[in-house]
């Protein structure tokens, strides 16, 4: 078991070769969420992601006839390029075996730090599997996600990091996956300052450390947006620290996370993936538990596909009441659908989308169903815009 030597040790490794990312007050999400919040940014290192903290602190400590004969990782993507970016840097060959859900973003970076990309099998298990088979056939050095001592030492310098930034910090709440991140937080964390709370997260999909350490049996999902941390079997080196050292923690669902991820993109103007927006996604959906604390966040990575970002905007634009369906109910006559687009326009809303229903209705067949997509500033906007067609004469409701 890894002590806090071990972690200042890496802290020493790491210096010049990480960032020292900031770790500052967000005062608009501290008014959301009820208690004072700082953000640790990892999302700003070089590869988007803590993750590179613990790969260079491993790769390190190899011996000379381990770098020679090069490593291997399993990984669905943030771990990868850590991995990928440092062994480049180093000089050693780096492979990459990738489960083939990960995103194309993260496959076309990790080629991009020069390693070889393995894509196997539908989880990180399959995965794994794979890469120790090719680590014991090419004679690599198995380098593991989170289940490695060394790992999780680098790991936790972001533990040290933030205490140093914010010493008064009293909670620290962090995104569980195999567990190195908080495994390794808490034990700096806890070394530092003793009667701090460290509190894991972990989706409700992929809740194996919940389970482990909560003897409970919840069922695994299958997918989810927080694909970081959407690991299926549990680390035994970040388990027993994290039984040792982290009070609790809580589960929450993907409209969770998306909303996190929209809330820090819109207010903290950065880009944060699913796995790194879960420590916020608790923190709101847990308002009293952490009501008038000062809480620091770790905003782990920023890694996230631009398709699955811009379908979360979307839909977090709908929960706000931002983008509205609305169906209208009018005569199939000229001039209906100009007299409802005046009315919108007057409203002060926007139309996105229009779309005539005739055949799939069960209005009098001299009518016609419109459904419009409109953009609008919020909830009462949409009832003032409701209010400003049925004084038009026209039927029409939201449609959620």
């Amino acid at each position: 078991m890894i002590g806090f030597e071990d972690i200042q040790a890496a802290a020493g490794r790491l210096k010049g070769q990480v960032l020292d990312t900031p770790c500052v007050e967000s005062r608009t999400l501290s008014e959301i969420a009820g208690c004072q919040v700082f953000l640790k940014f990892e999302n700003l290192q070089f590869t988007a992601s803590f993750k590179e903290r613990g790969a260079c602190n491993k790769l390190a400590q190899l011996t000379p006839a381990e770098s020679s004969g090069g490593v291997i990782a399993m990984s669905a993507g943030n771990h990868a390029q850590g991995v990928a970016y440092h062994a480049h840097r180093l000089g050693l060959r780096a492979v990459i075996v990738m489960p083939r859900f990960t995103p194309g973003v993260k496959v076309g970076r990790t080629r991009g730090f020069g390693a070889e990309v393995v894509l196997f099998g539908d989880t990180l298990d399959e995965a794994r599997a794979h890469a120790l088979e090719l680590a014991a056939r090419e004679g690599l050095t198995f380098v593991h996600p989170y289940d490695d001592e060394a790992i999780v030492a680098g790991q936790g310098t972001v533990g040290l990091e933030m205490l140093a930034a914010v010493p008064d910090l009293d909670t620290l709440v962090v995104a569980v996956g195999g567990g190195g991140l908080v495994a390794g937080i808490a034990t700096a964390a806890k070394a530092l300052k003793p009667g701090i709370e460290v509190v894991g997260v972990q989706t409700l999909r992929f809740p194996n450390m919940y389970n482990a350490v909560k003897h409970t049996d919840l069922p695994q999902g299958m997918s989810t947006i927080a694909e970081g941390i959407a690991v299926g079997t549990p680390g035994r080196v970040p388990q027993a620290l994290i039984e040792k050292y982290v009070d609790d923690i809580v589960l929450v669902d993907e409209g969770d996370i998306e909303q996190a991820i929209v809330l820090l993109l819109e207010i903290e103007k950065t880009l944060v993936e699913g796995a790194g927006a879960a420590g916020l996604a608790a923190l709101v959906k847990y308002a009293d538990r952490f009501k008038g604390r000062k809480v620091g966040l770790v905003l782990g990575g920023g890694n996230i596909d631009p398709m699955l970002l811009a379908a979360i905007i979307q839909r977090g634009m709908v929960r706000a009441g931002r983008l509205a369906r609305l169906h209208v109910n009018a005569r199939d006559v000229p001039g209906s659908l100009a007299q409802i687009t005046k009315i919108v326009s007057e409203a002060g809303a926007n139309i996105d989308e229009v779309h005539h229903q005739r055949a799939f209705t069960m209005l009098a067949a001299q009518n016609v169903e419109i459904e419009l997509v409109v953009q609008t500033r919020g909830r009462e906007h949409i009832q003032a815009l409701l209010s400003a067609l049925h004084a038009g004469g026209f039927q029409a409701e939201e449609q959620r």
